[in-house]
């Protein structure tokens, strides 16, 4: 089976090149037909450095990810489609691991796992660890794939209508367009597959302030997920009912500081509660990667995650007001 890959970016001029190299040693090899790369509006070096390789360059203004994967996939010529994303470095047989299990027809598409690209930042370790604590828990058969190493079939894609382009895709923002599609494929009626052996190596952020901005980006588009998949919203195979608590806590407790003022037995106390039962929430995670781990500096990860809570929360609220503005233009114009 033919295989195109695919390979959205913005502005990657920092991680393409390693990115490339990656996969253009095994092009016209095992199965690999082309690499298209589609420049999703850069405004830096990203196009001198891509087509300095033997690749398809495709350049369109900045709609997102979503759309970017879109006019890749139209573009291909192969019948399996493979998207990793511009900051992902593959493994040598990251792909093969994902096309054995496409040779069953009842599969949509097949995703994979990371390894860390910063082994040297307490930060990137932090949020790598509890990726692989959470793919270690997950089953072959699930119902959510990432973008950043998946395989679909271009004949689902078509009858999917592809990657969503305007209610879960934000230009320059990480979107959640990638789940909201193995959401319906999943609903279609398909397997969907994960291969913790197809590995690609993802460079995790190492500054604090760039990952929560981030998690912030993460929160508004879960926001208008659950809202279109509230069956979705006590989990999948990957993230759980648990995860999804967590920012709604962190905006009670921040509604909850001003009302002190005038009720500061009650909503003091109430206010420890919940701070409390946040708190708690982080320490099953915590305890799993360190004992994974057997590294101490791991246990940091609860404080982490408690900030990320709010800077998730903040961006729920901001999510969950803009859906009645994108469903009226949606179904209004």
């Amino acid at each position: 089976m033919k295989v195109s890959l695919v390979i959205p970016g913005r502005n990657a001029a920092g991680t393409i090149k390693n990115c490339l190299e990656s996969v253009v040693p095994i092009l016209d090899r095992k199965g690999l037909g082309e690499i298209i790369f589609v420049d999703d509006g850069s405004t830096d070096d990203t196009a001198k450095i891509v087509q300095h390789y033997p690749i398809r360059y495709i350049r369109k203004e900045t709609q997102g990810p979503g759309a970017a994967r879109n006019t890749g996939w139209h573009a291909a010529n192969c019948e399996l489609i493979w998207f990793i994303d511009a900051d992902c470095v593959a493994e040598p047989d990251a792909m093969a691991n994902l096309i054995v299990h496409l040779e069953d027809p009842a599969v949509a598409g097949a995703g994979g796992s990371y390894s860390n690209g910063y082994p040297q930042s307490l930060l990137a370790c932090l949020v790598h660890e509890e990726i692989i604590e959470r793919h270690l828990r997950m089953p072959s058969d699930v119902n959510h794939l990432g973008s950043f190493n998946v395989l679909y079939r271009r004949s689902v894609l078509k009858e999917m209508n592809g990657f969503d382009e305007s209610l879960f895709n934000g230009p320059g923002s990480p979107g959640a367009e990638d789940m909201e599609l193995s959401y319906r494929i999943f609903a279609a009626g398909y397997r969907l597959v994960f291969d913790r052996s197809s590995i690609v190596r993802h460079f995790h952020p190492t500054r604090l302030r760039n990952y929560l901005r981030a998690q912030r980006h993460h929160g508004f588009w879960r926001a208008r997920l659950h809202f279109h998949h509230p069956n979705r919203a006590t989990g999948d195979t990957y993230s759980s009912l648990v995860d999804n608590v967590q920012p709604p806590i962190a905006m009670i407790i921040l509604a909850i500081v001003p009302l002190i003022f005038f009720w500061p037995v009650q909503m003091g106390l109430f206010l420890l509660f919940m701070f409390f039962i946040l708190a708690a929430l982080q320490i099953p995670m915590t305890i799993r990667l360190v004992k994974r781990t057997g590294l101490l500096r791991y246990s940091v990860f609860g404080f982490v995650s408690f900030i990320r809570a709010f800077a998730r929360g903040l961006g729920m609220i901001a999510g969950l007001f803009s859906v009645p503005f994108i469903w009226k233009k949606k179904y209004f114009g």
